[in-house]
């Protein structure tokens, strides 16, 4: 459930730079934000079924109980709500691309539901199959791709029917907030994910530099946050954004200085939220 919020970032700001660029249909949105759940909530589950059928979530993991380490739930049950959540996406995805370019050349079609499809792919393959790129440290790449250069820019072309190369600077944004809430989950289980043999970037690179890594990772968002609004800069409405600057500056604070892994859990979610908060208020300085 915490990770619906940071999901949701990538449709809300992409359509409100749609509605700043005078192009807005709530039917896109609504469907936008129905087909981002299902994969998120697929996502989720597939995670819990791979970590849980490859001993990951062993008993000394820190984060909360999922139910494949909990036994409460039976792995046909789980296999079946994953396909369940797979037609759910395809169901969703399809109507939303149909609504949105459904007049438009076959190409754009063809394209759009090549990406869907690949978003599926992505949500299971994380930590299910033989070779999960969640297991090989490829993670936040496709963390970055998906949560942000795709959600951002694939609702906004919805909404759209264009591309602008400017809004990559804030689909980073969201991206790389969306890595750091990845990094500080790894940095939670560093110890579980090395000892199961999950190579996750973080068990790669080592606690102190993945610390510097999420520093790094919030800073340069932030940064592209306010080269897209002084390019693009009108009113001082657009600065709204800057209201989530504390909590930001405090979340990096808290995982540099962090010594108990445990305590992670509670950043996880700020860090996910203020994601949803910064999409807020960067839209809406975008359109008051």
């Amino acid at each position: 459930m915490r990770t619906l919020p940071l999901a949701l970032s990538s449709t809300f700001l992409g359509s409100f730079l749609a509605y700043s660029k005078s192009h807005f249909r709530f039917s896109v949105f609504i469907l936008a934000s129905f087909t981002t759940l299902f994969l998120q909530i697929l996502s989720n589950l597939a995670n819990d079924y791979g970590d849980g059928i490859k001993g990951s979530d062993r008993g000394d993991r820190l984060g909360p109980e999922r139910v494949t380490q909990s036994g409460k739930v039976s792995l046909r049950s789980i296999r079946r709500m994953i396909f369940l959540f797979v037609v759910l996406s395809l169901v969703s995805g399809s109507a939303l691309i149909f609504t949105s370019i459904g007049h438009f050349p076959l190409l754009p079609v063809l394209i759009f539901f090549l990406v869907g499809l690949s978003a599926i792919i992505a949500a299971i393959k994380y930590t299910v199959g033989k070779r999960p790129y969640g297991y090989m440290g490829l993670g936040d790449i496709f963390v970055f791709l998906y949560f942000g250069i795709t959600g951002v820019c694939g609702t906004f072309y919805l909404q759209t029917g264009y591309f602008d190369p400017w809004i990559l600077f804030p689909a980073s944004t969201i991206g790389m907030f969306s890595m750091g809430v990845l990094n500080i989950n790894n940095l939670r289980d560093i110890k579980s994910d090395s000892a199961s043999g999950k190579k996750t970037l973080l068990v790669r690179m080592g606690l102190k530099t993945a610390k510097i890594y999420h520093a790094i990772l919030v800073g340069i968002a932030v940064l592209m946050s306010i080269a897209y609004t002084a390019v693009f800069f009108r009113s001082p409405v657009q600065l709204l954004f800057m209201v989530t600057l504390p909590f930001l500056m405090n979340d990096v604070h808290n995982v540099v200085q962090n010594n108990v892994p445990a305590d992670l859990n509670s950043e996880l979610k700020k860090l996910a939220l203020t994601t949803f908060a910064f999409s807020l208020t960067f839209g809406l300085g975008l359109i008051l």
